[in-house]
């Protein structure tokens, strides 16, 4: 992706947020702001006509201000499916997340608008949904394991703590070189607590990260809120 630059539609209807964004991301190396948009109506036709590696969108947008990004991701997935896109929401929800993932995880991503404020965050999420890859914000993942060990008789109880925290690196899209780096472990232990994972919540391992990072979701969710 280095070599070439990541051409990004943005969608923001917040005026200060979508000039501090633009501006933010066009002082970053490798990625191109090619067009902005205000409005659902207007991120469709700007995709369709700029045909962008990636759209970074607001998940509420006029004209009604409810769910317009991921609506306008599905649609993006029906017409451009090599299109990644990453919604910005200022919401830790659950249901956002799974809407977002319905279709397939591939090339989605899902973060808290706090994250702009960490360009490298905002970067690295850009540039896994280009090359297919899928993010979800911690915090999320946070909410999920929360209520999930909440409920009686959860499966989530069985898991020791490292293997929650492993649990949490697997669900933001990393691979398992990633987890061990951020959780300083070697990629074996990694591994080795991936499995046990797997083994107690009940999932078939899976080697592609996108499917994982929903099988994953999918569970918690199935023991949190709507």
């Amino acid at each position: 992706m280095s070599a070439v630059s990541i051409r990004i539609v943005l969608a923001e209807d917040n005026t200060l947020l979508r000039e501090g964004i633009s501006s933010l991301i066009g002082r970053q190396d490798g990625l191109e702001v090619v067009g902005i948009a205000e409005d659902y109506d207007s991120l469709l036709a700007l995709v369709d006509a700029e045909r962008p590696d990636v759209v970074l969108t607001d998940i509420r947008m006029p004209p009604t201000g409810t769910d317009e990004g991921i609506r306008a991701a599905a649609h993006i997935r029906d017409t451009l499916p090599a299109t990644g896109v990453v919604v910005l929401s200022q919401y830790a929800s659950p249901a956002y997340a799974l809407s977002l993932l319905k279709g397939g995880s591939q090339g989605r991503a899902y973060l808290l608008k706090e994250r702009v404020a960490d360009v490298k965050e905002l970067v690295a999420a850009i540039e896994e949904v280009a090359r297919g890859g899928s993010v979800i914000d911690p915090k999320v993942v946070e909410v999920l394991v929360a209520a999930g060990s909440r409920r009686p008789d959860s499966d989530l109880d069985r898991l020791t703590p490292r293997e929650r925290e492993t649990l949490s690196e697997m669900a933001q899209g990393k691979n398992n070189a990633a987890i061990a780096s951020s959780l300083v472990l070697s990629e074996r232990a990694v591994e080795k607590h991936i499995n046990s994972i797997f083994s107690k919540l009940g999932l078939t391992e899976e080697q592609n990260v996108n499917r994982r990072v929903k099988a994953v979701l999918v569970h918690l969710s199935s023991n949190g809120p709507d």
